[in-house]
Order: structure tokens, then sequence, then C-alpha cells
């Protein structure tokens, strides 16, 4: 029967080869990811970040001289605050002029210089867009309020009511400012009232007039000619009103604040979604002739389902932004937070995202209190690892790499001045933000301890776990891999990311307030060891160290990238290959 032998090891070989084969066709390889879907990007505020001329404000110029710095930081695009033209009611929120420079930031010729150094170092360059309103110093309100044809509905104007006992004109409704008191202000010029839905400098555009669309598209495509990658869509909920005008039920605020009424005219029109996807268009269209990706990103403060309508229609055929800023971790990362509720968070956003789309995950912007403020300076690192590790792409607002702190004793203008503090670059004066002892916002006193200088020298700083996390975030596997959540009881929250032919990588936090010691056997297809990959710098490990599987211990507020040298897929092969092999063997 010898002579049938060698046939049967053919065939066993081809079927089992078959079947390493068909195990390797059912992996399906990732799609290729486009630059924003796995990006780092990075918020400044022009007026805080460096100051190149000593007159205690920050500009453009200053930016772009640390731009080497963004580059080292492994940021892949940053987004400027508005630095447009402007009366600073709002601090560039109120745009006077959207083709030009406010002259404080310098000039239209240094924002190309500051574009061109950009791309230079490989970093894509946003601008906040204030698409809502203009300041009332804009020339089109100013025409408008003198009642000028062409611009006389270019904002949304009213004759007001008569009180019926005092006789006193008044606003046309009760609708409220979202910084408090009415949202209505009467204009001489024009002897009616106007809407602004935020301060009365900050007059709210008509969007029911197309001419209003037609123009600032226009400004959109201007700002594309010059280079910039994208727009952050500031506000972009309450661009539209309702044509009645109808008053605003009752909410649950205090009298005479914005959450005094529900404001269902005023916000999360249906008509702003279409206005979106027509400049998705405008910057899909453009970044085919140009053969690059223009970016929408979305700031709305709404029900997660109005939220989820900015990435596209509800028929999944017209697309808006690329990415809706996600404040999950703003809202619900606090000092106390443990990790079931830590995983409902992140589960909040994920659950509810359209398929094929990414997620951002935001801990702070120039609205916020800092991270260091709101949830403790213990958890800096920590909410950095999760940040960087999550699926999707991290948005970090200047300093915080550096753990910067809120500084009441700032406050000057508003209640936000806390965390717009200026960069704390060095222990010199004003911090090396600028040469002049005097500042736009003083400085926070812990300056001289905390800053870039010393945390560059430091064995082990904020800032280079930072950096660490930007590096390892242009791994394959955080690029492209499986994401696989769980706690690990109350307090510890761990995530798997698998691909394929990579390592996989599994990211852990100890939300309490002492040691846990936690089994993360439940994760399959790791192996009994694994490798620190990037340890907080107060944590009891350090990259390079190995853990059990079985017993990995963190301290209060810790976190830790383990590595595990194996894939799913590797194991399937070399086992049937083993499989092969000791057949053949038996065979013969």
């Amino acid at each position: 029967m010898k002579f049938y032998r060698p046939l049967v090891t053919v065939s066993l070989t081809v079927a089992l080869l078959s079947a390493c084969a068909l195990q390797a066709a059912e992996v399906r390889e990732p799609d290729e990811k486009d630059w924003y879907q796995h990006a780092t990007f990075y918020q400044i505020y022009p007026r805080s970040f460096q100051d190149s001329n000593g007159d205690g404000i920050g500009d453009l110029k200053g930016i772009t001289a640390r731009m080497e710095y963004l580059a080292g930081l492994g940021i892949d695009a940053t987004w400027l605050s508005p630095p447009f033209v402007s009366p600073l009611a709002d601090f560039g929120y109120d745009v006077a002029d959207f083709y030009d420079i406010q002259p404080e930031y310098g000039t239209l010729a240094d924002m190309e210089e500051l574009i061109a150094e950009a791309h230079r170092h490989g970093i894509k360059l946003m601008l906040d867009f204030i698409p809502n309103h203009s300041s009332d110093e804009h020339d089109w309100f100013v025409q408008s309020a003198n009642g000028v044809a062409k611009y006389r509905d270019y904002y949304i104007w009213r004759p007001g009511r008569q009180n019926s006992q005092t006789g006193a004109l008044e606003p046309p409704n009760n609708w409220i400012s979202v910084f408090g008191g009415p949202a209505w202000t009467y204009d001489e010029r024009r002897g009616e009232f106007y809407l602004h839905q935020f301060t009365k400098k900050q007059a709210d555009l008509n969007y029911r007039n197309p001419a209003v669309v037609e123009e600032m598209t226009k400004m959109l495509s201007f700002w594309l000619e010059k280079g910039v990658d994208g727009f952050r869509l500031d506000a972009i909920n309450h661009m539209f009103e309702d044509a009645q005008l109808r008053d605003e039920p009752p909410g649950w605020g205090a009298p005479g604040t914005y959450d005094e009424l529900d404001h269902i005219y005023t916000k999360d029109n249906p008509d702003t979604y279409n206005v979106v996807y027509g400049w998705r268009q405008l910057c899909d269209d453009f970044g085919r002739r140009m053969n690059k990706t223009i970016i929408i990103m979305t700031e709305a403060y709404a029900s997660i389902e109005n939220t989820m309508l900015y990435y596209e229609d509800a028929t999944g055929t017209r697309q808006g932004a690329h990415m809706p800023f996600n404040f999950q971790l703003i809202y619900d990362f606090r000092h106390d937070q443990n990790a079931i509720g830590l995983k409902q968070s992140i589960d909040f956003w994920l659950n509810h995202m359209p398929a094929r789309h990414t997620a951002s995950w935001v801990a702070g912007s120039h609205d916020h209190s800092r991270v260091g403020s709101r949830v403790g300076l213990e958890h800096v690192d920590q909410v950095l690892t999760l940040l960087h590790t999550l699926p999707g792409t991290s948005i970090t607002y200047y300093g915080e790499e550096i753990g910067m702190l809120d500084f009441k004793d700032a406050q000057l203008y508003d209640n936000r001045d806390p965390n717009r503090t200026p960069m704390q670059w060095d222990n010199s004066i004003s911090a090396g933000f600028s040469t002049n002892r005097t500042t736009w916002l003083r400085l926070h006193p812990d300056y001289p301890t905390r800053n870039v200088a010393m945390q560059e020298a430091a064995e082990k700083s904020t800032l280079k776990h930072f950096r660490t996390l930007t590096a390892l975030r242009r791994h394959p596997t955080l690029v492209h891999g499986e994401f696989k959540h769980r706690t690990v009881g109350p307090d510890v929250y761990a995530f798997s990311r698998e691909l394929h032919g990579e390592d996989t990588l599994v990211t852990v936090l100890n939300m309490a307030t002492s040691s846990r010691t936690v089994d993360l056997g439940d994760f399959v297809n790791l192996p009994a060891r694994l490798t620190v990959e990037i340890a907080q710098p107060m944590s009891n490990y350090k990259a390079g160290d190995e853990v059990d599987i079985h017993q990995v211990t963190l301290l209060q507020h810790d976190s830790v990238v383990l590595r595990a040298v194996v894939s799913g897929a590797s194991v399937v092969r070399l086992s049937l290959i083993v499989a092969l092999l000791a057949a053949v063997e038996h065979l013969f």
C-alpha cells in the first residue's frame, strides 16, 4: 500500500495549506485610513502661545517660530482660534473682517508664512470659522443697520413689540442670549431690534438669505486657496432660528439665565445640516483638485442624536463633518469617576456614531477648565494616555502636554480667562512667552516649576509622556486595530487594540485612589507575559518591564500601555502549520 501514501501526503498537505490560506483570507485587511482619522490635533489660542514682538500678546510669527516644537511633540494638525480682524469683544469670535488678520496677530503675509512653515514640518493647519454671526462692526452689519438694500436682510431684524401696560418697546420675543439677558438689541439707525445669540457685539447672520450662504462659502474658498487644510465650525447649531420667531417654552434655569428657556426654536434647526453638507461638498471638490483631504470639524452642544447628524444625513448619502467634536471626556471624566462610568461614556459616543466614521476625543479647549484643574493634577497623565490610545483622533489644548492649570486670579475679561493664560515655556521673564513683563493675561505663578524647559530636562515628565504617546499613535495597531474594552471590577478600565499580523496593545487605567491588582486574562489571544510599552511618569512600572497577565498592579490613578507580541491570526496559522507537520511526520 506504500504506493499511495505520497498521494495521501500531498493531498493532506494541499488541504491544510488551503485551510491556512482560507483562514488568512477571512481576516479582512483594514481599510486605508485618511490622515485625519488617526491624527493628533493641537489647539492654539493665538493670544497666548508665543509673543514675537514684545507687546505681551501672542501672534502668528510667534506660532511660526514654535513650529519645530509642535513637530517634536508629534502633532499632525493644529487649529487656531480665530485670528481674523475683530474688536475683540469675544477675543476673535466676533469677526469684523473674515478676509484679513487682526493687526495684533500680524498680517495676511504672516498667515501665509505660518501655513507654509506648518506644511514644511508636515503639520496641517486649520482655522476656526465662526459662521453663526459677525461683529456689529463688520461692514455688512453697518450697511444693514443703515438700510442699504443689498445688506438689508443679511441679519435678523424685527420691529419689536409694545408693552400693553407700560407702552415701552420690547424685543420681538422672549429669546435669551447664551451669556444671559435678552438676545435682542435695539439699533436706532434702523429703528429695529437685531438678534444676537451671544453678546450684543455678535449679530446673528441670516442664513435664510441665499446671499449670506454664498458670501460665507466664498470666504471658505478664499482660505482654501491660501492653503489651509480645513475648518472648525464654531457654535454651528445656532445658525438657524424659527422663521416665525415664536417664544420659547420654560426651561429649568434661574430667571434671566440661558437655561431659563428650553431652546427649541434657536438651536438644532434641521436647515443647519444642509449648509454643513454643502460646505463638505465644497471641501471635497477642492481637495480632489488639489489631491489632498480638506476636513471639517463641528462644535455643537447638542443631543447625541442631533450631533450625529453632523457626520451624515439620515440616509447616509450626504456627508457633513469629518469629526463632530466629542466632549464626553470633558463632561464625564471627573475626579471621582470610576471605570464603569468611563466605559459608559466612551460607549455612549461609539454606539451612536454612524458606521465607518471617526471618533474624536477632546479633553480641553479655550472654553473649558484645564484637565489638571477640572479633575486634578494626579489625573493629567492618565487622561493623556486615554486620549491618545482610543480609536480615532485626539485633540489637545495647548499647555495640557505639561499639565498647565487654570489661574483664577488672571480673570480680567470673562470667566474663561483662567484657562487661557500664556504658554509656559521656561522660567525666564514671562515664562518665555514674551520679553515683556506685562502680558495680556497674567501668567500662572507656578510657571517657574511647570514649564516646557524643565520637563524637557527631567528624566520623566508629562511632556515626555505625551511624546511617547504621540509616537505610539503611528503604530499600525493604533491606526487600524480593532477596539475591545471592558471594566475589570469597578475601578480598572482596560481596552485592547488588535490587528492581524501586528502586536496587540492593551491600555489599562486605575481610576481608584489606591493601588489595584487585576487579572487581564479575559482579553483573548494574549500571552502569559506582557511588556510595558508606556508607563506614565509616576507609575510603578517603566517601559520594558515584563508583567504577568494575571497580576497587573497599578498605583492610584495610574495608567500603562502593554504590548503583547502575538496576534490571533498568527496563532491560528501557526496551529495549522504544526498540525500539517505532525500529519506528514505520522504518515512517514
